[in-house]
Parts: C-alpha cells; structure tokens; sequence
C-alpha cells in the first residue's frame, strides 16, 4: 500500500506509527513499577516530526488547521499545493485524495477547472493539447493517491508567493501561496 502513497502521505504515516508506538512504550512504562531508565539521547528529529511539518507547510500555504480539517471531511483531500514549475510559464496544483467518493468531483472531465489570482487580476485556465489532450488527471480518484492539474501561466504572471484560488465545480480552495 505504501508504494502508491505520496513522500507526504508515507511521511504522515510514519509519524502516526512512531507516535503510536511512542505512546505504547510510554503506557508500558507507567504500567511497571520499576520502568528502565529513559534515554536522554533520543533524536525525534525523524519521521515523528512529520506531523507538525505538515501542519506548518498548510500553514503557510494560507489554509489554516480548520480549513484542512474542512478539506478532508467534505472533499475527501488533503495536502493541497500549488506550485510554479517549468520556469513559471505553467501552474501545477496538486492535492492528496483520501475518500475517493467524496474526490471524485475534482477529476470531472465535463468540470472546467480556474486558479484566479486576484492580485495579478488573472484566472488560468488548463491548457489543452493536440495529441495529449488536458494537462490533467481525469481518471476516476482512488483512495491513497496524489493527483495534479496544470494551469497555463504564459509570461509567468502569476509568481512564486502570490495568494491564488482553485475552484472545480463546487469544490472552491482560497488562499493558497504558490511555491
């Protein structure tokens, strides 16, 4: 299963494993009256501090703790991103589906997919190609997997810090920074 998970899921499972464990070993010890000593040494700089990166890194991208929460329990998704890539001239939004039925929305074909910037006064629209067709996912959405659309940013209005918006049929996403 972890093989068709995301860098970001496997991270945020990881972590939920060591806390879990960290909590397993923390109730054993209470429940001995004579617990070994604990190790002072011990480095939780690894996969245990994915949890809280994660929550900052949607921080910054201007979705607060609430609207992830909304995300999830009302779109199935989570890690939603929006980044410049090929030099600028393209904007990539991606996002993490973990309810599959409620996501489905989001890889409509019949839908029209925008990212509007309202301080560049733009709206971006998904490019399609002759032989390829949209530059984006429309495969029916499966539980566990990280999708992507791309939005054509000729002349690279829409910057690298700039506060944008998603909106896919009636799934709308404000306050996203692009990277």
């Amino acid at each position: 299963m972890t093989k068709f998970m995301s860098g970001t899921g496997k991270m945020a499972m990881m972590g939920m494993l060591l806390a879990g464990a960290l909590i397993s070993e923390v109730n054993a010890l209470s429940a001995t009256p004579q617990a070994a000593p604990v190790k002072k040494n011990v480095s939780l700089a690894g996969p245990a501090a994915s949890p809280s990166v994660h929550r900052k890194t949607l921080r910054a991208t201007g979705l607060s703790p609430h609207a992830r929460d909304y995300f999830l329990l009302n779109w199935g998704v989570d890690s939603l991103s929006v980044r410049s890539v090929e030099s600028g001239s393209m904007i990539r939004f991606s996002y993490f589906v973990l309810d599959a039925t409620k996501a489905a929305a989001l890889n409509d074909k019949k839908l029209n997919p925008t990212l509007v910037d309202e301080r560049a006064r733009v709206s971006l629209a998904i490019p399609s190609m002759e032989n390829v067709g949209q530059l984006r996912q429309s495969s029916t959405a499966e539980s566990g997997k990280s999708y992507w659309m791309v939005f054509s940013n000729k002349g690279g209005v829409v910057k690298p810090g700039d506060l944008v918006s998603v909106q896919i049929g009636k799934f709308h996403v404000d306050g996203l920074q692009v990277e």
